[in-house]
């Protein structure tokens, strides 16, 4: 059973809703990343490929997630679409690296030309700025450059990783192809924005679609204070014999009707079956979206005026 594709908006690229987030392969230098040597990324990427996912997202600053892409993906880069992020910069910090973002064009144009070197590649289908604000993006006229890079033929789609409060004037401007937005039941402070960037024709990408993952699995008190929303809803109740929390929740997350891919990412094969198959079950029935969106409602976790 292939898994569900959705147009990605107006760029017309047929996606699976499930896509990867590839952000943990990283390694341990970036955001006290889990350690990922060459065999595990190989073996993950790989089966992220064959599990017929053809949406991976990146960004030029997640550690060896690029060169690793490059690496082990790149006589497969017909299967799949690639997004990248713009805006970053690593710094050496002795046991870390930093990663602070320049909104220069210089620092813009230098990585996209790094992201292809890395990836071996002469373009991606989709180069996003990787959450700057408003008044960054005009002061350096980001627009400006990100046009000026799909001249040069290295993307071949705009967009913009983006939350309130700058995300609803982004979506005025028309200018982006792309949104990446964080949303899930347990996040759902955008799920308005969400349906008015897709009737303003642009595609979606959900990131944060499985909150991290359970706590136990993915750590963080953050992460675990998320997660007591979903008892305090009472979510377990709605969950079908042997599903698990995450994949209740994944399922929410595709249930959004312009949710066109959420990318989830993960080094453990295991884990990434999971999610393959709540994906080929698919959304929750109309009924118990509107339920669990009810509890949530109840609880006070509600969606911000669009």
């Amino acid at each position: 059973m292939s898994l569900p594709k959705r147009a990605l908006g107006r760029t017309g690229l047929e996606v699976t809703q499930l896509g990867h987030g590839a952000m943990e392969v990283r390694g341990e230098r970036i955001w006290n990343g889990r350690p990922c040597d060459d065999s595990q990324a190989n073996v993950i990427l790989n089966a992220v490929i064959d599990a017929g996912i053809n949406f991976v997202d990146t960004a030029n600053d997640y550690g060896k997630s690029e060169l690793y892409i490059g690496r082990h993906l790149v006589n497969r880069r017909n299967a799949f679409f690639l997004a990248t992020k713009c805006g970053c910069h690593m710094t050496y910090a002795g046991d870390h690296d930093e990663t602070p973002h320049y909104w220069t064009r210089d620092n813009l144009l230098r990585n996209i030309a790094d992201s292809l070197l890395k990836m071996q590649i002469p373009h991606v289908d989709l180069l996003q700025l990787h959450n700057p604000t408003v008044e960054q993006a005009e002061e350096f006229k980001l627009v400006e450059t990100l046009r000026e890079i799909q001249a040069m033929g290295a993307t071949r789609f705009i967009g913009c990783s983006s939350t309130s409060p700058h995300l609803a004037t982004y979506i005025e401007w028309g200018v982006f192809d792309v949104f990446q937005i964080p949303y899930s039941a347990l996040e759902r402070r955008h799920e308005n924005l969400i349906t008015k960037a897709a009737e303003a024709g642009a595609g979606i990408i959900i990131r944060g679609g499985a909150a991290r993952g359970e706590p136990g699995v993915a750590q963080g008190g953050s992460n675990e204070e998320r997660w007591e929303k979903f008892k305090k809803a009472n979510l377990d109740e709605l969950r079908e014999n042997g599903e698990s929390r995450t994949a209740f929740l994944l399922r929410f997350t595709l249930s959004h009707p312009h949710c066109h891919t959420t990318i989830v990412g993960t080094l453990l094969p295991e884990h990434l079956r999971e999610n393959v198959e709540a994906a080929r079950r698919g959304p929750l029935s109309a009924e118990l979206y509107a339920e669990a969106k009810r509890r949530l409602d109840s609880i006070g976790e509600v969606p911000e005026e669009s």
